[in-house]
Order: C-alpha cells, then structure tokens, then sequence
C-alpha cells in the first residue's frame, strides 16, 4: 500500500508506473483505492463507476476497469454534502460529519473488493488518500491505516520534496501515528527530486534514522506527468493564464461543481487550440467556441454561472454568431427548464434554464452509466461514455448530436440554427476523429494523434 504524506505528493501517478512495470514483466497487476473524493469518474465495464486515477492505474496495468478497484468513490455536490458510490453504485448522499459515522459500515464492502481482486492477482497496488497523518480521522479509518491494518498489508510512505519540508513531513508522520500503524510502514519515499540525487543522500540517511523505516529511493521529477489525465481541479487554477495562443479560442467556465474536466485534456495538447479556464469572478472571453462542462449539481452550478453573468456572456456570444457545446449538465443548462422534483442533486426545485436550447430535463434517481460509440450528425465516428442522472426531451432534440449503438439511439440536441449543441456524451474530445471534425468546425486543424498516442502507451 502506496500512503502519502499529503494530497498529490504523487501517489496515484507512482502506483500507476508501477502497474506499467509489474505487468510488462508478465504479472497479473491490479490498482486498488479503498476510497476517493473526485468529481472525474470513469465507466467501469461492470456498469458502475471508480475514481479517474484508478482507471488510469487499470490502464497501465492493461487490464479492464473494475468497480473493484476502487469500491468508495466520493462526488462532492452542492448542499447535500457528497454523493456515496459503493462498488460503483450511488447508494445516497450525506455531510462530511455524517460520513465519518458512515465509514465503518463500508468497510466490510472494502474487504469483500480487495478479496475479490486479490483472488485474480498475482498482486494488488493499493493507493491510500490524503495523508496518513490525519490523526483526527483516524477512527473507522477506511482509507489509510484502518485499512492497511485491516487487511493485514505493509505500507510504503510517500513524502513530496518539490513542495518543501519533506524531512519533517516524514518525520514528523512517525511521530503523530499510531506505534502500530508506524509498524507497518516498511519504508519511504521522496517524490519529484529535480537535480543531483546526490545531495539529498544525507536527507534520506536522517529521515531513515529518525523513522526507522527503510529508504526504498529518491523519484526524480517527471515533467510528462502533466499529459496524463488529472484527477483534482489543481490545474483548473491557472484560469485565463492556461491559453497557449493558438489560433482558435475555446473557453471553459470552471463552475463550482466542474464534472469529468478530464474531457478537455486532449483540447489543451492541440496546437492549434488556446484553451481557456474562465475562472469565477472573470467575464467569458471573446471566443470561436463555449463548452459549458459537466456539473456534480447542475442546478446549483447554473446559479453559481449566472451569479458570475456568464449567462449574459454567452447571450452575447451567440449573438456575434459564436458556437457553444454543452456536456452532460452543460446541456441540461443550455434548455428552457430544470426540473428536480425529488431533489436528486439538492432541494427539490424547478428552475429556468439557459434557453439556448428547447428542450427540459427532470432529474430522476436513475443513472446512466454506459460506454458508447456511435456517428455524430455529419457521419463522423465517435466514442465516449454516459454517467449522467435525469431525462431530456423537447423539439431540438429531433436534431439529435449522435446515434448510438446498432440501433441508433439519438444523443443530444442542436439548435435550428445549428451553433449550439448539447450531449452527454464524456470523452467526446479524446476521440481522434469527433475532436478533428469539432475543430474544423471553427476553423482550426487538429494535429494530434491523442487516442492512438494514448494506447500506444
């Protein structure tokens, strides 16, 4: 088990390489995180969803993704606290305090996911989250040390040198954590080294002397670790400063609840394309093409985009003759109405949407979770995947975005005047061909091979 001093010291990327390594030597590997907080989730070819870092570990391990892997997935919502996924299926939605009294319930679901993994393995990578140091936690622990005692597995610390104060983060683990959580730790790691290895040798001898733990290696910095798929909204930070100044514009408005962001990362590689995270507090910039993301909460994200007044933005962008590609809850924003009677996503509540599209949508306690492919509206070949709640009908839908599967289930909408459009379709822009089509459309070549690079690897 692969624990961490803090969030994104590397855990998820070390692991992953891991799974690369062991299965190219011929063993059958597979990822494990007890449990995960994100909002970016992947379809599981069981039907439910895990965390985007262990679909990317079951990736480099080169096998199929599996509930499994990561059997407690977390999505932060607005108002009700986290949506609770367990083995892959939303089983309610509760407050962080309320969730610390939850946890010990799940942790027999945890020990019945790691067995079964464990059974078709020769060995099983385990992923902890957030730090192991977080003490207050630690009763009914299903994350770090409860689980690494509970299934009886020796850990492996990771410390980050690249934000400072690895030495006493470290350290300073050994002497907050339990004498016999400390006992399972068999050694540690520094992480992100840029430089001579060398001078750090007496940093790694004192944190050894100190902790007892054994120095397992020193990880140099690894600048390519940026084209893989993020899992936290980290990189959303650098807002309007993300443009790389190619010649389309596309803009992004980072709403509160963002969803499955990863969509865009084959976006910010094209050279053509200056992408754009239009933080809140910022006006939507003068642009070839809007894409309102995905929404943990979409009615509350659409009040968070009009407190912003990026509604009068976009208004004015479809004026001047721009085009605007709503994904999942950014299509249910672009109708004429909202409607969550049972309140699925918070307070039961019926708002006005957008008006960009004329469609409505109810939510309902029912969620889609399917990988597709299918034929977009000009032919072009497409996949992608569905993890969404809630219907959406109305006359623009008689444009559907795509037909699915053999027997062509219409997808999405698009307006009379064909520059809107909307669809629930994720991972639209990782498909070779949709995202070539997509920037021709705005008068941009797409130079990159990201889906063949990506298997390639």
């Amino acid at each position: 088990m692969f624990q961490g001093t803090g969030s994104d010291v590397g855990k998820s990327l070390i692991v992953a390489g891991l799974c690369r390594l062991l299965a190219a030597r011929g063993l059958r590997v597979r990822p494990f995180k007890a449990q995960n907080m994100s909002n970016n989730a992947a379809v599981t070819s069981d039907g439910g969803e895990i965390g985007r870092a262990q679909a990317l570990q079951a990736r480099a391990a080169g096998v199929p993704l599996s509930v499994h892997m990561n059997p407690v997935l977390l999505k932060p919502e607005a108002e009700t606290g986290s949506q609770v996924i367990v083995q892959g299926r939303r089983i309610g939605s509760c407050r962080a305090r309320e969730y610390q009294d939850l946890k010990a319930s799940l942790m027999p679901a945890v020990l019945e996911s790691f067995r079964i993994l464990s059974a078709e393995a020769d060995i099983v990578l385990v992923e902890g989250a957030g730090s192991a140091s977080e003490i207050n936690l630690r009763a009914n622990d299903i994350a770090n040390m409860g689980f690494a005692r509970a299934a009886d597995i020796p850990v492996v610390l990771i410390g980050d040198i690249d934000r400072g104060g690895v030495i006493a983060s470290l350290v300073g683990t050994k002497a907050v954590i339990d004498p016999d959580d400390a006992a399972l730790i068999g050694g540690f790691l520094v992480n992100r080294f840029r430089g001579d290895p060398s001078l750090f040798d007496e940093g790694m001898r004192m944190i050894a002397d100190r902790t007892g733990w054994r120095a397992l290696g020193l990880v140099p910095h690894l600048p390519d670790a940026a084209r893989l798929p993020p899992e936290d909204a980290v990189i959303l930070d650098r807002g309007l400063a993300e443009g790389a100044g190619g010649r389309v514009r596309i803009a992004v408005p980072v709403l509160s609840r963002i969803a499955n962001f990863d969509d865009f990362d084959a976006l910010r590689r094209e050279a053509d394309v200056d992408l754009v995270f239009v933080p809140a507090g910022s006006p939507l910039p003068v642009a070839d093409l809007v894409i309102l993301p995905g929404s943990k909460a979409t009615i509350a994200d659409l009040a968070f985009l009009r407190a912003q007044g990026w509604d009068v933005d976009l208004a004015a962008h479809v004026r001047r003759g721009g085009r605007v590609i709503g994904i999942c809850g950014g299509f249910q924003m672009l109708g004429t109405m909202i409607a969550d009677p049972d309140g699925i996503e918070g307070p039961p509540s019926t708002v006005s949407g957008l008006g960009l599209l004329d469609v409505e949508t109810v939510m309902t306690d029912d969620k889609t979770l399917t990988e597709v492919q299918g034929v977009s509206a000009a032919g072009v070949a497409l996949s992608g995947y569905e993890m969404h709640v809630g219907r959406t009908e109305g006359p623009d839908r008689a444009r559907p975005f795509a037909r699915l599967g053999g027997e062509g289930r219409p997808d999405g909408a698009i307006s009379p005047s064909g520059r809107v459009t909307g669809t629930y379709l994720h991972g639209l822009f990782h498909h070779d061909a949709q995202r070539a089509a997509i920037l021709a459309g705005i008068g941009a070549a797409s130079s990159l091979a990201y889906d063949a690079d990506a298997r390639r690897r």
